[in-house]
């Protein structure tokens, strides 16, 4: 069975990213951890007065935590009669990178599902600093980001950048291989980069590749280099009509550039689909 972390704020954008996590796994035998983490505002609480009145925050937000939690999952028994998936609850008082590094190690979580904030007036999808943090903390992990206007209906194509300079492990490589094969999805894989001619390295880590995916659709493709990595990326997404961006979390790689926080902050990351995170092994 698998295990999915799915964090919330109980926002649009992380039911957004529960439903479509329901929907992504419709076919496979899967536990939900609904996670929630709350912490005080340690700015407010001033004075000697401060720990009692930081014991009855904590107290409060608790409640409050545990009754939110308990909605989702009262909504869940009604409305969601999927006899492969099972629901848990988890409340824990502590920032959401702290809360979900600990249910990660609690609850042998395998992949974790969570939501992006849209830009006001804008379709495409800006990082916040939340999912930055995550991405930048969580490397052992395959991670899940929803875009909270996307509506997941089917996985027909995905897309998947790479420069074949990093031997594959089928390990990293198995969330995108097992999703390819449930929904019967094409996969274009694709480098990016204005020079093509690969080295013997490059070549053997494409044959590997070939391999891992086998019978699966897929195919190869060349793209030119247009702006900066994440517009190329994204463009050739949109172009192919992809439902999902798949890209392996390389340390000191162009992918790394993509989640530093400045850079987000200053362009976006232009995506209207989800991207599959994939972590080094």
């Amino acid at each position: 069975m698998k295990i999915i972390l799915l964090p919330t704020d109980f926002s649009d954008s992380a039911w957004n990213a529960m439903f479509t996590a329901l929907k992504l796994y419709a076919d496979l035998a899967c536990h939900f951890i609904i996670l929630n983490s709350y912490e005080p505002d340690f700015a407010n609480i001033l004075g000697d007065k401060g720990k009692q009145r930081l014991g009855v925050i904590y107290d409060s937000m608790g409640k409050q935590s545990q009754l939110e939690l308990d909605k989702i999952l009262e909504y869940l028994g009604q409305h969601h009669k999927n006899q492969n998936h099972t629901f848990e609850k988890v409340s824990i008082a502590a920032n959401l990178l702290t809360a979900i590094k600990e249910t990660m190690v609690a609850k042998h979580i395998d992949c974790i599902v969570m939501g992006t904030t849209g830009a006001t007036g804008a379709k495409e999808v800006f990082m916040g600093s939340n999912t930055v943090k995550v991405l930048n903390a969580i490397r052992n992990r395959p991670l899940i980001v929803v875009p909270i206007e996307y509506n997941f209906q089917s996985l027909k194509r995905l897309v998947f950048p790479t420069n074949f300079l990093k031997y594959f492990e089928a390990s990293e490589l198995n969330p995108m291989l097992e999703l390819a094969k449930m929904w019967e999805a094409e996969t274009f894989i694709f480098q990016v980069g204005t020079d093509f001619l690969l080295s013997d390295f490059q070549l053997s880590n494409q044959s590997v590749l070939k391999k891992y995916f086998g019978s699966l659709s897929h195919s190869f493709f060349t793209v030119k280099w247009k702006v900066n990595v994440a517009k190329t990326i994204t463009g050739f997404a949109m172009e192919n009509n992809a439902d999902m961006i798949s890209l392996i979390h390389y340390g000191h790689s162009f992918f790394e550039k993509l989640t530093r926080e400045a850079v987000v902050k200053k362009m976006g990351f232009h995506t209207s689909i989800p991207l599959l995170v994939l972590s080094e092994r």
